[in-house]
């Protein structure tokens, strides 16, 4: 699809290639990315693909994110960055499936380096990343915002290339030891770790002002590969097909932060795989669980959680469902994204409202329902797993069993429980086995710079940085 281009939510950039998708990450009219139409593969297409999961998961991943790339890459390139991306991944699988149980599921999604499954989109953008920039030329800057686990799982992906330099900025005090201690002991020179003052929210905004004073973004080179870079979402769409194995038309249900894991799962079904409804499952920081029942996306104040993943209130990619459901509005999509971020406050239009619960239901879950869940699989399917794992499990217990439903239940399991392991004793009694890529974090030394949360301040951190690695 050489021909297929790329628009802003709002309305108000240029077309874009993929490879511009691919480098800048948001849009500079500060909207994001998406599809000037959805690539649509016939029914037979989309069940090979589904059919072809089990053994061959680097050969639909090509298949699918081809139909993104319009030609940046040839098929060849595409297939050798996808096989090295998933070389070193655990389980020969990629996203092995489990069955806990007749009608529940579970996808594991954390086999890569860093055991989450940030992985499996960003260690692809890392190597197309590369290859982009090689054809283009030039250097790159990428920030990073993150709130636990996409920080981590870009050092695996772009620590140590050339022509890159990595900032990541995460909340102090507001990830787990596990998440922090992989972020601040790389020891790649060109990985830069900052901790934030204040939450995920705050350094999300950082980051988004930094893109946009336009003026210094363009003379940094800033890029993102935070969900807000399409080739993300892309690249994570490819385990619905995988998962959709099992045939019929299974409900997903996905612990849920920035929105972008489960907008991937719409990106699936606008491609026309046939699934159920995406039940997206929230921790106490419920926004969008809150938003699907009364209609009102409403900023509320972060808590911290056992599921840090999740401590978000502003979901970035959030912006990407209300431009579909609009009908893809972008005028009003951009006078809403400015009311909100005005007045932390946006009633949505009836007909917007009905089209995202066509395809959404939502479910929020306290630490205490987060623990007993932990416990109840540990008890009653022998299987350990994280706090994030748990808010979504959670909210399938809610529907399974139901001899009502002739729908499969799969949950996305995002990380391993060793990135947890307080979270993990607290529900089980016992800590989780830790596995061989996490054996000496604790005894590596950390390098870390700890920043208020103000733009100037981080912009002058990055900015003397690139000054300092000059060749």
């Amino acid at each position: 699809m050489s021909d297929l281009h790329y628009i802003s939510t709002r309305g108000q950039a240029p077309r874009a290639s993929f490879t511009d998708v691919l480098l800048t990450g948001l849009a500079p009219d500060g909207g994001l990315y998406l599809p000037e139409t959805w690539p649509q593969p016939t029914p037979a297409e989309v069940d090979g693909l589904c059919r072809r999961a089990h053994g061959d998961y680097i050969g639909i991943a090509t298949d699918i994110i081809d139909r993104f790339t319009a030609g940046a890459f040839t098929k060849a390139e595409l297939h050798a960055d996808v096989a090295a991306a998933y070389a070193g991944f655990d389980d020969p699988r990629i996203v092995p499936m489990r069955a806990l149980a007749p009608g529940l599921y579970l996808l594991e999604l954390f086999h890569g380096p860093t055991l989450a499954f940030k992985d499996l989109a960003l260690q692809v953008l890392g190597r197309l990343f590369s290859r982009a920039l090689a054809k283009r030329g030039g250097k790159a800057t990428v920030v990073v915002a993150t709130s636990g686990d996409t920080g981590s799982a870009a050092i695996a992906a772009l620590g140590g290339l050339p022509n890159i330099q990595l900032f990541v900025l995460y909340p102090e005090g507001r990830v787990s030891e596990v998440q922090r201690l992989q972020m601040t002991t790389s020891g790649h020179a060109n990985v830069h770790t900052i901790a934030l003052e204040g939450t995920f929210d705050d350094a999300q905004s950082l980051v988004k002002a930094l893109f946009a004073d336009t003026d210094s973004a363009r003379r940094a080179g800033l890029t993102a590969v935070n969900s807000i870079n399409f080739a993300r979402i892309a690249a994570q769409c490819v385990y619905y097909f995988a998962a959709r194995q099992i045939g019929g038309r299974p409900i997903f249900v996905v612990p849920t932060g920035n929105f972008g894991d489960v907008f991937a799962g719409e990106v699936a079904a606008r491609m026309g795989l046939p699934m159920g409804e995406l039940v997206v499952a929230t921790n106490a920081n419920d926004i969008l669980a809150r938003t699907l029942a009364s209609g009102v996306y409403e900023r509320g104040a972060v808590h911290a959680s056992l599921s840090p993943s999740m401590d978000i209130q502003v979901a970035s990619n959030f912006e990407r469902a209300l431009f579909e459901a609009s009908g893809r509005d972008a005028a009003w999509v951009r006078e809403a994204m400015a009311a909100f971020a005005r007045d932390g406050r946006l009633v949505l239009p009836p007909a917007v409202l009905a089209a995202l619960r066509a395809r959404y239901s939502a479910y929020a879950c306290d630490d205490a329902e987060t623990i007993e869940t932990m416990a109840r699989v540990k008890r009653d399917f022998d299987t350990v797993i994280d706090p994030h794992t748990a808010v979504a499990m959670a909210a399938a217990l809610k529907r399974w069993p139901n001899p009502e439903e002739d729908q499969d239940i799969v949950v996305l399991s995002t990380a391993h429980p060793a990135k947890f392991p307080d979270a993990v004793s607290q529900a089980t009694g016992a800590a989780p086995e830790v596995p061989e890529r996490l054996k000496g974090l604790f005894s590596r030394v950390e390098n870390v710079t700890r920043l208020a949360n103000n733009k100037d301040l981080v912009r002058a951190h990055i900015e003397a940085k690139l000054r300092s690695h000059v060749p």
